[in-house]
């Protein structure tokens, strides 16, 4: 039920709970009721960022942060929760300039409600940051007691080995978690080059869309209608030949062990030797039980090796 993020303190349930759609689909009252049934299941890690969700039209960005904020300082379980946000994609503290970095973690700090957060992401990597003062910045953050570990988002397996080889030879913190998108129907992008980086320099992986934005809850099916979910377009592109071969073993699978195809899924995830916990969201507490079943699921190896087949980038038909 819990796993430790790399070679930290941190041990998180093995369903992380996405917030971003805190404050943008869900309002604060359905975010709340969202946070407490996850945690009354046991969940204690939740994932946001102080860009969620500012690409909502009037959202300047911090909805998220702000309501789980409230949540935490309502429920009094600080303690208890290991909080992930990130920094550099909100357009007002774009990059990972020392100077952003520093004002955003202040900001963040002050929606959350909390003296510190637990896991600090690099949103996007920022090429036009030297790496050394990127670090430099985490470093410091770390030593202040205001983040205890440093992650990276969305960054190149190049990029991520330099910036984990500049921490090395600088003394400076390091990357602990790689959060980047990874799902059985987006594979190419994480597996090989970036996934053995991950397993040499021992990050833990913390895919995001685990459910490839909700398809592989296997709602999406040929002649199924419409979806009522602000991804459902997003979540159509992936209903081909090898989306539907997918889904009938995820079909398959999920009859055998009695449990919902999402569940599956992410099972299938938390079976790579690299990932420790997948992020998922959900709008209502009623879609938590598509999800939460994973935590428990151990999937055979030969069931691993029947999803990998299914769902392999490279096969034809």
């Amino acid at each position: 039920m819990m796993r430790k993020i790399g070679s930290t303190a941190l041990d998180v349930f093995e369903l992380c709970l996405g917030g971003n759609v805190f404050g943008w689909t869900a309002d604060e009252g359905q975010s709340f009721a969202v946070l407490d049934a996850y945690a009354q299941a046991g969940g204690n890690f939740v994932d946001t960022a102080d860009v969620y969700s500012a690409w909502a039209t009037g959202h300047p960005g911090g909805e998220s942060e702000t309501i789980i904020g409230r949540w935490m300082a309502a429920r009094g379980n600080r303690d208890q929760i290991i909080v992930g946000t990130k920094v550099g994609m909100l357009p007002i503290l774009a990059g990972l300039s020392e100077k952003t970095i520093f004002a955003a973690v202040e900001a963040s700090l002050q929606r959350l409600q909390t003296d510190y957060i637990d896991l600090y992401y690099a949103h996007i990597d920022d090429p036009d940051t030297p790496l050394e003062e990127t670090l430099g910045a985490f470093d410091s953050l770390v030593r202040e007691g205001k983040i205890r570990y440093a992650a990276a988002s969305n960054y190149s397996a190049p990029r991520l080995a330099e910036a984990l080889a500049v921490s090395d030879r600088e003394g400076l913190t390091r990357y602990v978690a790689l959060q980047t998108e990874y799902n059985l129907m987006d594979r190419a992008g994480y597996e090989g080059e970036l996934e053995a980086v991950c397993a040499r320099e021992g990050l833990s992986c913390l895919p995001y869309f685990a459910l490839a934005k909700g398809f592989l809850t296997g709602k999406y099916r040929p002649g199924a209608g419409d979806v009522d979910s602000a991804r459902a377009e997003s979540a159509r592109k992936y209903l081909d030949e090898r989306g539907v071969r997918a889904l009938n073993v995820l079909d398959d699978l999920a009859a055998a062990h009695g449990v919902p195809v999402a569940a599956v899924a992410l099972a299938w995830l938390l079976a790579k030797p690299t990932v420790a916990s997948p992020v998922a969201s959900a709008r209502t507490p009623e879609q938590l039980p598509d999800q939460l079943p994973a935590a428990t699921l151990v999937l055979a190896p030969d069931e691993v090796a029947a999803l990998d087949a299914a769902s392999d980038p490279g096969r034809s038909s």
